[in-house]
Order: C-alpha cells, then sequence, then structure tokens
C-alpha cells in the first residue's frame, strides 16, 4: 500500500523539490501552502506522515503541530519539521508539541528519503 505524504511549506519551489523526491521513491505526495492548509488537509484524513515547514503564513509549524496533535486525526501522524532555523529551543518547543524529527534546510534527497522511511517504520 502506498504511504502518503503532506508537505506544508510555503515556498512552491521547496514543496516542489520535496514532492519530486518523494513521489520518485514510490509516495503519494499531498502539498500544503501553510500551516492552515496543511492542518485541514491533516485532518481530512489519509496522511501516513507530515513534513512541515516552521515559518509560515497564517499558521507556523509549531501551531499547526499543536492544533494537529489536539484533533482525533493527528495523534498518531508521525512529523517532521524541516526548516532553515535550527535553534536548540524551537526544537525541544517542536518535540513538546508533537514532532518527531527535525531536519535543516537545505536537504539532499537521501537524507529526506532517510527520515520518511525512519518515522514511517
Amino acid at each position: 500500500m502506498t504511504k502518503t505524504i503532506l508537505t506544508v511549506d510555503d515556498s512552491p519551489s521547496i514543496r516542489r523539490m520535496i514532492a519530486m523526491t518523494l513521489q520518485e521513491a514510490g509516495y503519494r505526495v499531498i502539498e500544503a501552502v501553510d500551516g492552515q492548509d496543511g492542518l485541514d488537509k491533516a485532518t481530512a484524513g489519509g496522511v501516513d506522515a507530515i513534513i512541515t515547514d516552521q515559518n509560515m503564513p497564517n499558521l507556523d509549524g509549531l501551531g499547526m503541530i499543536r492544533a494537529l496533535r489536539a484533533h482525533p486525526m493527528g495523534r498518531g501522524v508521525p512529523i517532521v519539521v524541516l526548516s532553515t532555523d535550527g535553534e536548540e529551543g524551537l526544537k525541544a518547543q517542536a518535540r513538546e508539541a508533537g514532532a518527531l524529527g527535525w531536519m535543516l534546510k537545505p536537504f539532499t534527497q537521501d537524507k529526506l528519503l532517510a527520515v520518511i522511511k525512519k518515522v514511517l517504520g
């Protein structure tokens, strides 16, 4: 069964890079343009994992993670933050909110795929 990954980023080029990498590896990808769009798509169901940016308009990554973890559809979904910000306090807040991991941009395709395989089990 094909796993579905939701990628949430306000940068169209980053979303496209993530989507192309994951699709080439056999995953189905849903794209969201910001945290609110990501929350709406994640709570609609059918998502096996989420890769989200932190700094976005409308709802940032932490806000989206917190809202998703409070919703029944988001309780068991693995979430990885992909951000240019590597500040340790922000990483700790993401873990407390319910993120499983943190990757820094720019990323390599191999690293992205390795992280996704790991969080999906």
